[in-house]
């Protein structure tokens, strides 16, 4: 039977074995708390960790206790200045002398809740637990980037960290071994002739004949021994290569309308469920690349600064973003290297005769490339010809399609969760 210890040392002398038992335990409350900051907090700070409260009474334990009843004598201290009987006067200032701001209460008891911190990479974790990426594929790079240091057997020159120490011990033994053979052989020829004359009568020649042959003997192992124990020949390295390691990366195609319908709170709602979508992305692919692309009668590949703050604006033409996306793809992005990602934002306003054009520029040119197309619609009236030109979209593409509608901030990560919920 094999036993194995981990003699790891646990980061700032944390217990992270009782630290993850106690992340699975209170898994409900903490995720509670982390939809609740996903709400609250600000895009900026929308991935770091922070403070996680659960309720006094969720966290009590089981333990073993005397029940009621029974005859029992406790000892309690004593102190030198109350005796039973003392009288103890009223403070000044009423009943209570605290200086809190609250109300009092004539009844029930608490406790404060316990609160402990989260760091990032927890915090993550149960922000996008239970979602999945759609038809997520690792593509394999042509161009890959990434190297990975791996053994390619021995070699024997090298630096002293290197060094096989078992190999060269090897190669040593098996050396003397091989230049040694010929005395080996002879040592045994003899011993054995020595064996032979043992057998006969005991006479003054065969001693002798066995003190010569023992001479022999003694000279053949003088001249074994004088072999060098270790030689430079001897000595064998680990030989590391660098090899191109296959990776997968992902481009996220960023879509927004910033007609003159499109206010600066609607582009503030469409930024927190890009950045959403970006951390989730980045939790599954090692490499992505962002292409931002703005439209109102045409469409422009911009930056990060220009695609939320620009204030250029005018009306709605939105297959001028989907035509312009399509070539992007097309000239930089092959579908047989990347995976390609795209969430386009609107308030779902859209020049009549132009929604008919974007439903065939996404059956034909997008969606066949991409592995997931998420269109949210950020309004609080009725969905127009758009969203109707979509829905049959939805109905071709079930699996590649999605589309969701937002109403306020608050609805960002319940979105974000309906459009990535893990399916059966």
């Amino acid at each position: 039977m094999s036993y194995i210890i981990d003699r790891r040392l646990n980061a700032k002398k944390k217990s992270t074995v009782n630290r993850q038992r106690f992340l699975r335990r209170y898994k409900k409350h903490i995720k509670r708390a982390v939809e609740e900051a996903v709400n609250s907090r600000s895009i900026r700070d929308i991935d770091q960790g922070g403070e996680v409260s659960i309720p006094n009474k969720d966290i009590s334990e089981p333990v073993f206790h005397h029940g009621d009843g029974g005859i029992r004598q406790r000892v309690f201290p004593g102190n030198k200045e109350f005796v039973v009987g003392d009288e103890i006067k009223r403070p000044e200032g009423g009943g209570g002398g605290g200086s809190g701001q609250g109300q009092a209460s004539n009844q029930g008891e608490g406790e404060d809740d316990f609160t402990f911190q989260i760091n990032q990479e927890e915090f993550l974790d149960f922000m996008f637990e239970d979602l999945e990426l759609p038809n997520m594929i690792k593509k394999q790079l042509r161009d890959a980037t990434s190297f990975e240091v791996r053994r390619a057997g021995f070699t024997s020159v090298g630096s002293p960290d290197k060094l096989n120490v078992v190999r060269s011990l090897r190669a040593a033994n098996a050396r003397r071994i091989a230049l040694s053979g010929k005395e080996r052989r002879k040592i045994r020829e003899l011993k054995a002739e020595i064996k032979t004359l043992e057998g006969l009568l005991p006479n003054q020649e065969a001693v002798l004949q066995i003190a010569a042959l023992n001479e022999e003997i003694k000279a053949l192992n003088r001249r074994i021994k004088r072999m060098p124990f270790i030689d430079e020949f001897d000595l064998k390295y680990n030989n590391l290569i660098r090899t191109p390691v296959p990776s997968s990366k992902a481009v996220m195609f960023c879509v927004m309308d910033v007609s003159g319908s499109m206010t600066q709170s609607i582009k503030d709602i469409a930024k927190r469920f890009f950045i959403l979508l970006y951390l989730f992305l980045t939790r599954s692919y090692k490499k992505i690349e962002v292409v931002f692309v703005r439209h109102h009668t045409h469409a422009k590949e911009v930056d990060e600064e220009e695609f939320f703050y620009s204030r250029e604006t005018g009306g709605t033409i939105v297959s001028s973003a989907l035509n312009l996306s399509a070539d992007i793809i097309h000239e930089r992005y092959p579908p047989g290297d990347w995976n390609i990602y795209v969430a386009q934002a609107s308030d779902g306003d859209n020049w009549d005769g132009d929604s008919h054009v974007c439903r065939e520029i996404l059956e034909q040119r997008i969606l066949p490339l991409v592995q997931y197309f998420a269109y949210v619609e950020i309004t609080t009236g009725p969905h127009q010809n758009l969203w109707l030109e979509y829905e049959q979209i939805r109905e071709k593409f079930g699996e590649t399609f999605a589309m969701q509608t937002i109403v306020e901030p608050s609805d960002i990560y319940p979105v974000f969760r309906k459009l990535f919920e893990k399916k059966e």
